[in-house]
């Protein structure tokens, strides 16, 4: 009986919520049935068409907007504003053309590559002629990395920032890859081509692990991107690695026992520079040769560059300290002043001031970092044994004068020398040796006619000598379109600031902190304007020779290439 009640209990309630969902009568089958729907009795004011604007920007109905006295009301968002002038706009063509970037083929092709890269990439002129390759041109993928193997091989062999980025580009460009943009830091190189604005880029990248210096393997390679950049020339993708597979097979110009003898008739040389005489000579230069034996014994090792520059400047000081010792009348500091030019390491200092000058501050951060580097090793050394030479007695006197003003003749030779000798360690070509040993001796006739007869700071001649010596580089690599580097690297050599390094750690050596680093802050500033008048002497001449698209893009110069806005 109960069972029976509760179930006749809930038919009721049942029936009530089939009632609820139970459509109106009268409706037909495609009312709508949902609680969304608008309940009876609730008038809507009116259905929107499909074709009736529904965003929630539309302006709503029974709003109108304040009319504006000749305005022209807008129709979309596509449409132009009323103050817009299609003829003044930037991106108006008119009837009578552009004018055209020229870019003469006369010129060289570091100078085109620089003005090009300098330009945004949607104003750069494309290539005057289709890839040089067989139908469809060489695959993207091989040609940006035959372009990274350059990049590297420049990069390497100290060549700065600025240029290993031109000459990437112009390999890219011969290929017909215009849309490229190469990017260069002290140890990776990277380049990325896009097509179009609508197809995905293709970016390839490449570490530098390993450093050497030779200049002849750099020409090679600098003549194989200036045969790439020739318009009149077909190099096919193969023949471009062929040749670079040479390059790198290439064997060193000089034998070790050449580069052997070349750092002691530098340091020999140097020595005789800054005052010293045939028993100096050969002791700077024995000692020189014994450190550069000892250095490349720590090579083959494995020992990184600081140590090798540490017990490379050892033995120069060691001998110097040892002829005091011995009562020799001899100049003792020049003895081991003439080491340390052999050591000072004026190539990467320059290339690195260069590289912040040109706006590559990471590469030139990282380039000053390692000069820091081999400098404290070789102040290690050198001040290891000045330190043991004044507590067994050596008599090293700090005020000594270096350098005699009474034997120009004999200085200019001596200049002439140690830019020769410095060349062979540069492993250059044979046909660039004369010129840079002129060049060097031309250096040093500015330098000791401005200091020595002028009265100028040795500070303003270094920065004159090495401008000099910079825009005959750079005038010599335009004639030959070749790297500036073998015509200005060996030439600052006898410029140096060996004998300011040499009394600044005596000075420490003999606890005197405050001498020793005005001698340091000197050689610092010798250093410096070395390395800004080799560049500035570069930057002059591109000032006053013609340059590709000078003319025609006079509204936007090399010069501001480096400003923060």
């Amino acid at each position: 009986m109960t069972r029976t009640t509760e179930t006749e209990d809930r038919k009721p309630r049942s029936d009530e919520a089939r009632s609820a969902f139970a459509r109106p009568e009268g409706d037909a089958e495609s009312s709508t049935t949902s609680e969304f729907a608008v309940p009876d009795g609730l008038d809507v004011a009116g259905t929107f068409a499909e074709s009736e604007v529904t965003s929630e920007f539309a302006v709503p109905q029974g709003f109108a907007p304040p009319p504006q006295s000749g305005a022209e009301p807008e129709r979309s968002a596509f449409t132009p504003p009323s103050t817009y002038d299609a003829r003044n706009a930037p991106g108006f063509t008119p009837a009578e053309g552009v004018p055209a970037v020229s870019l003469t083929k006369d010129g060289p092709w570091q100078d085109r590559m620089r003005t090009m890269l300098r330009m945004p990439v949607a104003e750069r002129p494309a290539p005057e002629r289709p890839q040089k390759a067989e139908e469809g041109g060489p695959a993207v993928p091989r040609v940006l990395d035959l372009t990274l193997r350059i990049g590297e091989l420049l990069l390497a062999g100290g060549e700065n920032a600025e240029d290993v980025e031109a000459a990437m580009f112009a390999v890219c460009r011969s290929y017909g890859l215009d849309r490229c943009e190469p990017t260069v830091t002290f140890t990776l190189l990277s380049i990325t081509h896009q097509p179009s604005l609508v197809e995905d880029p293709v970016s390839a990248s490449r570490t530098v692990r390993r450093r050497g210096t030779d200049y002849t393997r750099l020409a090679a390679v600098y003549r194989l991107v200036d045969d790439l950049s020739d318009p009149d020339s077909q190099i096919s993708l193969e023949e471009a690695y062929r040749r670079l597979a040479e390059i790198r097979r290439n064997r060193h110009p000089y034998p070790g026992w050449a580069l052997t003898a070349a750092a002691g008739l530098l340091a020999g040389t140097a020595s005789v520079l800054v005052g010293g005489g045939l028993v100096v000579f050969v002791a700077a230069a024995l000692g020189a040769m014994l450190g550069d034996r000892l250095a490349w014994l720590c090579a083959g090792r494995g020992l990184p560059e600081f140590y090798q520059f540490s017990v490379a400047a050892m033995p120069p000081a060691a001998i110097g300290v040892a002829l005091t010792l011995a009562d020799v009348d001899v100049k003792a500091s020049a003895v081991i002043t003439g080491g340390l030019f052999a050591l000072l390491p004026g190539r990467a200092l320059v290339a690195g001031v260069q590289d912040g000058l040109t706006g590559f501050y990471i590469t030139a951060s990282a380039r000053l970092l390692e000069v820091l580097y081999l400098f404290v090793g070789i102040v290690v050394g050198v001040l290891l044994v000045l330190y043991f030479g004044v507590k067994f007695g050596a008599e090293l006197n700090p005020d000594a004068a270096l350098g005699s003003s009474n034997r120009p003749l004999w200085q200019i030779g001596a200049s002439m020398l140690l830019s020769l000798a410095f060349a062979v360690l540069l492993q250059q070509e044979r046909s660039t040796v004369l010129a840079v040993t002129l060049n060097g001796g031309v250096a040093w006739s500015v330098y000791g006619a401005m200091h020595y007869a002028g009265g100028f700071s040795p500070v303003a001649s270094t920065a004159v000598a090495a401008g000099l010596v910079g825009l005959f580089g750079q005038l010599m690599s335009r004639y030959r379109f070749a790297s500036a580097l073998p015509y200005t690297t060996a030439a600052i050599g006898p410029l140096l600031p060996g004998s300011a390094t040499y009394f600044g750690l005596l000075a420490f050596a003999q606890n005197h902190v405050d001498a020793g680093l005005v001698s340091l802050t000197k050689a610092a500033a010798l250093a410096m304007a070395i390395a800004i008048g080799v560049n500035l002497g570069s930057e002059i001449s591109r000032l006053f020779l013609r340059m590709p698209g000078a003319a025609s893009a006079a509204g936007r110069r090399a010069a501001k290439r480096t400003r923060g806005f």
